[in-house]
This record gives C-alpha cells, structure tokens and sequence, in this order.
C-alpha cells in the first residue's frame, strides 16, 4: 500500500494517422474501461469526505503553473491534499497561495539546474516531512526538423525532459526509501511510443525518459517504490503555444515535415482529450496497487500506440530467423 499521510482534413499520412482516432468504436469511448474507473472512483473519493480524511496524501509536482499541473494542484487542495508545487512563474499560482496558504509549499525550480533540483527536493521534504507522491510533469515541445533545430535548442530539450525530469526522480528516492515507499508519476505523451515528423528532439526525450523509469522502476521496487509512465493524448492544455520552433528550411516544405507545419497551423490535428479528465485520471491512478507501470490516456493514444506496438511486433516477428541466426549456437525454429 502507498504511504499515506494522517488525517491532519489534413491529407495524406496525416488522415490515415486520425482516421480511427477519430471513429466513435475507439475503445476509449466505452465507459468499461479502466479510465472510467479510475475516473469513478475519485469521484467517489471527493464525495465520501469522511473516508477520504484517512487518505490524505502530500504531492510534489513540478510546473504546477499550467496545464496538468494547474489542474490537479487545484483539484488536490480543493480535496484537502498538500502540494509541494515547483514553476518558473510562480507569480501565476498567487491566486491559489492566497486562498490555500500553507497547504500550498511553492518554490523557483529551472529543471536545467540540477543542483537547484537537488536543493529544492531536499528542501520540501525537510519542510514537508513525508512526501508520498511525485509528479514529473514540467517540460515543453521542441518543433522543427532534425536539421533546423539549433545546438542549444536540442540540449535545453533534453536538459528539461529527460535530464531534469531524471534529476528530479534521483532527488526524491533517497527519501522515499527511507519513509518506507511512495509513488511517482512520470508524464511522458503518445510520443513516448509514437512519433511524428518535426518532434524527433521531443520524442528523444520521452522515449528516453520512458527507458529510464522502466529500469529504475525495477531497482527500487523492493522498497515499494512504484512507477507509473502517464501518457496523454493531444489535449486542450497550453502545450502548443509553448512550443518552440527553429527557423524553417523551405526544402522541406513538400515533406511530411510541411504536412505537419501546416496542420499545426491549421488547427488541423484532432484534440480529443480532455484536460480535468486526464489530470482527474493521473490522481485515480494513485489508488491503483500494485502501481501500472503506463496510463495511457485519450482515444488517440490507444490508437496510435497499439498500431505503433502491433507493427513493431509484426516487423520483429519477420526477423525472427536473422535474429535466432545471430547466436554463437543459432537456434533452429
């Protein structure tokens, strides 16, 4: 069991990509389905406020300032949790620090500064005491093709994604080793599985990212530790204004790469996902024990990962024989 505090029309590829997505048969429209139940299940936690008290829980979330993070910091307190909030507009959460003073512990955190990270962590839990739940949810998109990106574009990408979002997690297992467990929450996307043209430095990162918890994951479970990768689908947060593009290059222009552009531009790509929902769905998840190792969330992260997993699994099988052939004894089959 988790730690619990005391009750103190897009053309081309791009049509082919959306087409299930958008069919009302997608799995995800089913109200069977676990994201439902998860979904149930908070709601039935918000409504029993007596059995919630013994489940209050303390959370540290990075860029609590917006998007995810906005929304389940506000859905947390409103509840009676405490939230360890991190940003680098922290002038952005003064409405909720007035209203819920010290049940809201803020503080600056730039995930490119790793000693910083380590700083602010420590400073939490020391201020805080337990800390059951973490939620790496800080990070941003980088969009442009492989080649028009800059240096120092493609290292702040992988400095905040990966390299922050690892740091952080590095940070906070000491501590809950020591108090005996907690969980964390990893907000990767669909491209942590899947990836588009003109976000390969945005996918680096995830797919990094995604890499990492599964191994450590495994190295910290027997201190009951869990991790669950969250991975939502296109949803109506602030993620595309906070893009950041390089100049573009007109030769590819007639390339998926244009394809994309002008369907970004164009508002072309469906948005199916639903914030609360998904912020709503992350907090849910908590409750599940033993910890899901991944959440995908939104018809469109079903879709397009289950088709990206059953043609990686088709082209693996095709090379079955190359790869048995490759042992020092191949293996006959």
């Amino acid at each position: 069991m988790l730690l619990r505090d005391s009750p103190s029309d897009s053309k081309s590829w791009l049509s082919i990509v959306f087409r299930t997505a958008k069919s009302p048969r997608c799995g995800f429209y089913s109200t069977s389905l676990p994201f439902n139940l998860n979904y149930n299940l908070f709601l039935q936690l918000q409504s029993d406020r007596k059995d919630y008290a013994l489940s209050q829980r303390t959370w540290f979330i990075t860029g609590v300032n917006s998007g995810f993070g906005r929304i389940m910091t506000e859905h947390l307190l409103e509840r009676g949790d405490r939230v360890a909030g991190t940003a680098r507009k922290l002038e952005q959460l003064d409405d909720l620090k007035a209203k819920y003073g010290e049940q809201l512990w803020l503080s600056y955190l730039d995930l490119t500064d790793t000693p910083a990270i380590r700083k602010v962590v420590n400073a939490a839990f020391a201020d805080l005491g337990q800390i059951q739940v973490i939620v790496n949810n800080a990070g941003y998109g980088l969009f442009g093709a492989a080649e028009e990106v800059s240096d120092d574009q493609i290292r702040h990408q992988i400095d905040t994604n990966l390299i922050g979002s690892i740091q952080v997690i590095r940070a906070a297992l000491p501590h809950l080793r020591v108090q005996g467990g907690g969980r964390v929450l990893q907000v990767s996307s669909t491209g942590g599985q899947f990836a588009f043209p003109t976000f390969s430095m945005y996918h680096a990162s995830k797919w990094g990212i995604e890499g990492f918890v599964e191994s450590v994951a495994q190295e910290v479970a027997p201190f009951h530790i869990g991790f669950t990768i969250v991975e939502p689908g296109a949803t109506g947060t602030n993620f595309v204004s906070g893009m950041i593009s390089p100049p573009v290059m007109d030769v590819y222009e007639n390339t998926p790469v244009g394809d994309v552009r002008r369907a970004v531009a164009n508002n072309a790509f469906p948005i199916p996902g639903d914030a609360v929902k998904v912020a709503l769905a992350m907090i849910a998840s908590v409750d599940t024990d033993p910890a899901p190792l991944r959440l995908p969330l939104g018809s469109d992260t079903y879709t397009l990962v289950r088709g990206a997993l059953q043609q990686r699994l088709a082209a693996l099988d095709a090379q079955k024989q190359i790869a048995l052939s490759a042992d020092t004894t191949p293996i006959v089959s």
